[in-house]
């Protein structure tokens, strides 16, 4: 990323300002304008989330928010009440008092003299859903958002959830908001209150994970913060991104579909990141993106912007499989629309361990029936079927990502196609339709579609889960009956992928995808009914639709870090291990981010965080996951840590879930607070 120095505006910092809520509470606040505001109003946009204003996301924030600064906008960074310097408790994601909260903040800065009275929203992740949601409410100064790796649908596209799975990474994320809500504000900003404050916290945040738990179906637990039940609240312009690394892409492709609003869309190949710092490269000019949109929306230039196609994604290129990329070959492409009049949905009949394309010379598939009649495969996959899934959502690319997927096949049912004789390009969300009986109650499906080369690698390039006692509703699950036969419709999450001529596709099929989802209660018996079955991609034919003439984005750029020193090494794992004495077996995750100094505030920050997924060879109530985190602050004579552990097991009949927290000042322990509960498993 190259660094900006100057800019057309200069720029004047404000590092703390208290914003009043209506019911008294007051909002930490970092603030960066043109010096020249004060005479000459400009619009303001705000990113408002939980991750400590002050260090946790302070580097990141001085390369972006400065920089819109210089461009004309008053960059506003706030504390979400209970989190960093702002007062009161954080108690959930995306409440009501959350949300209300935003209002008031977007309100109060539509008020000052430095703003024209025009607002806008940004962010990534939690930012991004709550910009998602405030636009939803329509506050009147809001004039265009910028939703970065974000969801319209908690229940069934986000950490918690997907496909009616639970999933790994609901424990892992909100292990890591139970550290986050642990840590307290600073006490060089809050003054002496911060004990007080830092108390209340611990106190009351409460376990999330207890909660999120207790709302196995879609209810109106996550029904709240949805645009999806009425994307039509959305009245201002929206620009959605995401990277096919990311949990969050799917969401980009509807809310193009179902937003009647201005609106683009982008996906890149990179992981849970900003563009501008995206990981796996190629990293683009995001940061200008965001003004041409802003002076679009907020400052009423005729700029070109919406000109360009609805949607614009990196058409990945095949690639051997790895745990980590620092580059994904391809190329951008467009559509005027989503759906797009490009893509056509090409069904592939599924046979003997086959997929299917008798005389389809067209798609490139070839090859025999791989036989006919009624006749069934069967299969019931060990728990070790996924410990090389990597995460649901890379969050820091390296080294997260599937690993070959070959030992995955050996416990799947799979169906391969011939070599390809030509070229085939995917965009949008195959489809796996099939005839399947199962020999449980409950049952899950993991549906893996994977690039395999000329030596046989599989390079998984997308997925999708199912439990199969959703197949009609999130909402209202019901329990299968042994050796009924259903019908169902397995989505994969969406991709742009070419398929060179040379190599195969490959469909596997597994009963269980441990840890990237918790199993269900018992071992499960699928039995797949290929002649009823069938797979549906969504072709991009390149000849037809790369006609458009696309801008090239700028490179990346940003305004200088602020500066911070290294004091102690960190440490990053991910590892495998298989005891073949007791077969207990086990996938390690270690992000140590180790010691950094802040030098413009003088304050050390660590942390550390372990995951740990345990499995005994295909006792499925062995199931354990466990995670810790370390997280500390040191100034002078001033020190705070905590230290926080989960524990979530389970049986066929329910979830078993510990917790503990304990928070030290100058290494006194000052605070042990500990959970013990069960939880009823409901249909999951």
């Amino acid at each position: 990323m190259r660094e900006v120095t100057t800019f057309p505006h200069e720029i004047t910092e404000e590092e703390h300002v208290w914003i009043p809520t209506a019911g008294g509470t007051r909002l930490a606040a970092r603030i960066w304008r043109p010096t020249t505001s004060d005479q000459d109003p400009v619009p303001a946009i705000l990113e408002f989330i939980p991750y400590r204003k002050r260090d946790g996301t302070a580097k990141r924030d001085s390369i972006h928010h400065p920089y819109l600064a210089g461009h004309g906008y008053a960059a506003v960074r706030v504390d979400l009440r209970g989190s960093g310097d702002s007062e009161g408790v954080l108690t959930g994601e995306y409440l009501e008092q959350e949300l209300a909260d935003a209002e008031d903040v977007l309100s109060w800065l539509a008020g000052q003299r430095w703003c024209d009275g025009n607002t806008g929203m940004m962010g990534i992740s939690w930012g991004g859903f709550n910009a998602l949601q405030v636009a939803a409410r329509r506050p009147r100064s809001l004039g265009a958002i910028v939703t970065v790796c974000s969801t319209d649908d908690r229940y069934a596209d986000d950490v918690h959830y997907m496909g009616g799975c639970l999933l790994g990474d609901n424990l892992s994320w909100a292990s890591t908001m139970f550290a986050q809500n642990s840590t307290p504000p600073d006490p060089a900003l809050v003054g002496e209150r911060w004990r007080e404050m830092w108390h209340e916290r611990l106190r009351g945040s409460g376990l999330w994970l207890e909660d999120w738990m207790r709302h196995q179906r879609r209810d109106e637990f996550w029904r709240h913060g949805s645009i999806c039940e009425d994307s039509s609240r959305v009245n201002c312009p929206v620009l959605a991104v995401s990277g096919w690394a990311d949990g969050y892409s799917n969401s980009v492709f509807r809310l193009m579909e179902e937003l009647d609003v201005p609106r683009k869309g982008l996906i890149g190949p990179w992981s849970h990141k900003y563009p501008h710092l995206g990981e796996p490269g190629p990293a683009i000019g995001f940061l200008q993106e965001m003004v041409r949109w802003w002076d679009r929306w907020l400052k009423g230039r005729e700029n070109g912007v919406m000109d360009e196609p609805m949607l614009r994604t990196w058409m990945q290129e095949s690639v051997p499989p790895s745990t980590a990329y620092a580059e994904r070959p391809g190329r951008w492409v467009g559509e005027p629309a989503w759906p797009s009049p490009h893509v056509t949905h090409r069904t592939f009949p599924l046979g003997r361990n086959r997929i299917l394309g008798v005389d389809d010379t067209e798609a490139g598939i070839g090859g025999d029936t791989g036989g006919g009649g009624d006749f069934a495969l069967s299969v019931q996959s060990p728990l070790s079927v996924g410990q090389f899934a990597g995460k649901w959502c890379s969050y820091n690319a390296p080294p997260d990502l599937p690993y070959d997927q070959r030992e995955e096949d050996g416990g799947s049912l799979v169906f391969d196609s011939d070599v390809l004789t030509s070229r085939l390009e995917i965009l949008g969300a195959p489809v796996v339709e099939l005839d399947v009986t199962v020999d449980r109650p409950v049952a899950m499906i993991a549906a893996r579609l994977s690039d395999i080369a000329e030596d046989g690698s599989a390079t998984r390039v997308t997925y999708g889960l199912l439990n199969l006692t959703h197949r009609d509703s999130h909402a209202e699950p019901e329990t299968l009956v042994p050796g009924e036969r259903y019908r169902v419709r397995v989505a994969l999450n969406g991709v742009a992928q070419a398929f060179p001529a040379g190599h195969r596709i490959r469909v596997s099929l597994s009963t269980s995808y441990w840890p990237l989802a918790w199993p269900p209660p018992e071992p499960v018996r699928l039995t797949v009914f290929p002649a009823n079955s069938a797979l549906i991609l969504p072709r991009r034919p390149t000849a037809e639709s790369d006609d458009v003439t696309l801008r090239p984005f700028d490179p990346p750029e940003g305004a200088a870090p602020l500066r911070t020193t290294p004091v102690a090494p960190g440490e990053h794992r991910w590892r495998v291990s298989r005891d073949l004495v007791d077969y207990c077996s086990e996938l390690e995750v270690v992000k140590d981010s180790g010691t950094v100094r802040f030098d413009d505030i003088d304050l050390e920050v660590s942390q550390r965080g372990e995951e740990r997924y345990r499995w005994t060879g295909d006792d499925f109530d062995s199931v354990r996951a466990e995670t810790v985190w370390e997280v500390g602050y040191r100034r002078d004579d001033w020190h705070a840590r905590t230290r926080t552990r989960t524990v979530l097991t389970s049986d066929r009949e329910r979830f078993v879930l510990h917790a503990q927290l304990d928070a030290y000042e100058n290494d006194q322990r000052v605070e042990s607070l500990d959970w013990q509960t069960t939880i009823p498993r409901d249909h999951v």
